[in-house]
This record gives structure tokens, C-alpha cells and sequence, in this order.
């Protein structure tokens, strides 16, 4: 039976994770400091096979039995939190990220980073090939996420490199499913409570602004297949359908059959104008793409979500 450990297990991500390798037959150890995560996450997952250790990665990490895997996915990954939590967001992705490779280094386990899109930052190249180094404002409100995720990959090069740890790097896109917190600040979320509601849907700017939406199965399938390849390179995973906010404002509003009204607000700053993968290396490398398409990831995320009363 071969043992994953996942930090940021009790995530949006994270538990997802979980419950892919404890069905593949997996021994699967989740750490999480449960600022962001949540233990309801992981509630129906008890089993011989799981355990939770409550702990944050920026404080070094002891577990005493052999693994196979690590999947480093702790982190704040949502601008109204990393934006809250400014330092820790940083400490995460170097600290959080250093004390994760040692402990894959001293299990002889094959590490994998979850990194970001926003390596990209606001891209001048579209769509985003992982060659493309990426345009980060490092002094930004954003940076604090952003530079941390490229630190990360920077430092699991090194060990990659220097110390001959076994690592491989996913950039992840913008991903949605079962289990994202209704208030986590990311469009998909927030458009559905809002529509849920019957209150005005906030598209920030004039909402032509680009992103591109992976369902969570999708994302998983694809973040797993990498971790059992020998790829050590960075890889995209997400979908490269590419739907402006004011269009995914409208989808959510038709699968939702809410009255909502659509309301403008001033964009943030440094907000990435596009945001599309390049998958052709997922594609050669890993035989992935993505099979779930946004109307049918929307009904499936609404499907999981409590009813309004109102609604009822």
C-alpha cells in the first residue's frame, strides 16, 4: 500500500486529493493547519487508511512512517486571505515548502509541488506555455502569493537539482468544484452565493477580463498522473476554455435560474487582464485533458451545495 502525505489536505484541493489516492487504495496522512482548510472537508473520509495530523508547515515537519508521496499543497490560495495573511502566505511557500522537501528528501518519497498560474502573472504571451517566465508586479498587493509560488519552484528545482530529489511541479488554473467556501473570494464562489441569494452579481472592471475554469475531478486526475510520472519540468493543468467574468457571470445566472441583476466594481490591482493554459506538454507527457465542460461543472458544484429556504 503506498503512503501519500498532503499538506493542505483538508483544503478545497486537498481533500479532493485525499479521497482520489484513498481510492486508489492508498494510505493517505493529511496536514493541515486548518486556517483556510476545513476538518467538515475531510469528515467522511475516516478510514484505517487516513489520518489527519493538525499542524502548519512553516514549523518543520516529523512523520515517522515511510512515504511514497508528498503533495505539497498548502498554501493561501485565495486573494482575500493571502491578502489577510500577507507574511504567512510567504513563509508558506518558502518555509512551508523547504520543511515539505526535506521531509520527501528524508523518505526518499517523490515530492510535487501544487503551483499556480499567477507564475504568470498579468501574461504578456496567450496562452501561457510553461516557458514563459511571466510578468509578476514583485512589490504588489498580489506578490505576496505570487513570488511565494515561484520561490517554491524555485527551491524545489534546487533540491530537484542538488540534493537528487525525485519532484515534479503542476501549475494549477483557475479550478472550481464541491467544497470551495461560499465567501473565498474567487468568481465562482462568489457569483454563485450571490445568485443563490437573488443579490447583484460583483463583476470587477467591465468584466472582458479572461480566465479559464477547470473542474476540481479534472484538475485531480491530472495533478495525480503527474505526481506518478518521472517528469521533474513544470507542467499546466487546467482547462483551456477561455470565458471573459461577464460570460461566467451569465452562465452562473442560466444554470442558477436566478433573478440577479449584474453590478460593476473597480478592478483590483494587478488583476491579470487574460489567463489561458497551454497544455500541450499535459497532453505528450501525461495524456490529460480536461473532459468536464463549464455548464456541466456548474451543475454539478450547485447539485452540492445546501438550498436557499428562500430558493425552496
Amino acid at each position: 500500500m503506498p503512503t501519500s502525505l498532503v499538506t493542505g489536505g483538508a483544503g478545497f484541493l486537498g481533500s479532493h486529493l485525499c479521497e482520489a489516492l484513498l481510492a486508489q487504495g492508498q494510505r493517505v496522512i493529511c496536514l493541515d493547519n486548518l486556517e483556510t482548510g476545513s476538518l467538515a472537508n475531510i469528515e467522511h473520509l475516516r478510514d484505517d487508511a487516513f489520518a489527519f495530523i493538525h499542524h502548519d508547515v512553516s514549523e518543520p515537519i516529523a512523520v515517522a512512517e515511510p512515504l511514497d508521496f508528498v503533495y505539497h499543497l498548502a498554501a493561501l490560495a485565495s486573494p482575500i486571505d493571502y491578502m489577510r495573511l500577507p507574511l504567512h502566505s510567504l513563509k508558506t511557500g518558502s518555509y512551508g515548502t523547504h520543511h515539505a522537501l526535506g521531509l520527501a528528501k528524508w523518505k526518499r518519497a517523490r515530492f510535487l509541488l501544487a503551483s499556480t498560474s499567477e507564475v504568470y502573472g498579468d501574461p504578456e504571451v496567450h496562452p501561457q506555455p510553461e516557458t514563459y517566465w511571466g510578468n509578476v508586479n514583485p512589490i504588489g498587493p498580489r506578490g505576496v502569493y505570487d513570488e511565494a509560488k515561484r520561490y517554491a519552484e524555485a527551491l524545489t528545482m534546487a533540491y530537484n537539482r542538488q540534493q537528487g530529489v525525485d519532484t515534479g511541479i503542476i501549475r494549477i488554473f483557475n479550478t472550481y468544484g464541491p467544497r470551495m467556501r461560499p465567501n473565498d473570494g474567487r468568481a465562482i464562489p462568489n457569483f454563485l452565493s450571490q445568485a443563490l441569494a437573488e443579490k447583484p452579481l460583483t463583476v470587477y472592471g467591465d468584466g472582458s477580463q479572461t480566465r479559464s475554469f477547470c473542474y476540481v475531478d479534472d484538475l485531480i486526475r491530472g495533478l495525480v498522473l503527474l505526481a506518478e510520472s518521472g517528469e521533474h519540468l513544470p507542467v499546466n493543468i487546467g482547462n483551456p476554455g477561455e470565458y471573459t467574468i461577464l460570460q461566467l457571470a451569465e452562465a452562473v445566472l442560466a444554470a442558477t435560474g436566478s433573478p440577479s441583476q449584474i453590478v460593476h466594481e473597480a478592478l483590483p490591482i494587478d488583476d491579470p487582464q487574460v489567463r489561458q493554459p497551454d497544455i500541450t506538454r499535459a497532453r505528450q507527457i501525461l495524456g490529460w485533458e480536461p473532459e468536464i465542460p463549464l455548464d456541466e461543472g456548474l451543475r454539478r458544484t450547485l447539485a452540492s451545495l445546501p438550498r436557499n429556504p428562500a430558493r425552496a
